[in-house]
């Protein structure tokens, strides 16, 4: 199966679902920037509670393309993201097997949005041994060819997802299974096991 998706920063569950199923993921690289989406933000499990992540941008005005976006690095910004994600998945279970290359990878100072998110993408597919084909398109459709799934601006959900009989696992803090959290809240916790649970899950969007 094939899809076409937008780019998101550190996806879902929903979002990592889909990709699981498939064999090849056409990200969209030419579409409108969005704000109040998930393309520069993600959500993680604190002792505390359910704590969103914004990746800071610059010229984020209507109509602008995602590639042209642009990461303010003036605040620091990744090194308060690394230290929120250390904060609430230190103690996980496999926590020291991923954390080397999700951290080198966030504090690599990329200037573009898209750069960022497609690098963290990349990283995160290698390190749960998906074997999903990552392309990125080169021209705006706006009907994709006919056996391309097109599921831009699909995923848009900030917590249950409709879409997606999500599999609980046991997560760092608390007696309530917090769903659809950022990939990294199941990677973090299932280690290997990830890539199992994500295959056995299914999505209304691709399974009609």
């Amino acid at each position: 199966m094939k899809v076409l998706i937008d780019l998101h920063y550190f996806p879902n569950l929903e979002y990592f679902t889909i990709l699981a199923h498939c064999d090849t993921v056409y990200i969209e690289k030419f579409e409108t920037f969005q704000k109040q989406s998930f393309r520069n933000r993600c959500f993680i499990k604190t002792a505390q509670k359910v704590d969103r992540l914004s990746v800071p941008v610059v010229g984020a005005n209507k109509g602008k393309p995602m590639r042209k976006i642009k990461v303010n690095q003036n605040d620091n910004w990744a090194v308060k993201h690394w230290r929120s994600i250390l904060s609430a998945y230190g103690r996980s279970p496999y926590y020291e097997y991923y954390e080397e290359a999700i951290k080198t990878t966030l504090l690599s100072e990329e200037e573009s949005l898209f750069e960022l998110n497609i690098s963290l993408l990349k990283c995160v597919i290698k390190l749960l041994g998906l074997r999903t084909k990552v392309e990125i398109t080169n021209t705006y459709k706006k009907e994709p060819e006919d056996e391309i799934v097109d599921l831009r601006n699909k995923v848009t959900a900030t917590d249950s997802s409709t879409f997606v009989n999500e599999i609980s696992y046991i997560q760092v803090f608390g007696d309530t299974f917090d769903r659809n959290l950022s990939i990294l809240d199941l990677l973090f916790c299932e280690g290997p096991n990830a890539i199992n649970i994500l295959k056995s899950q299914n999505s209304q969007l691709i399974h009609h």
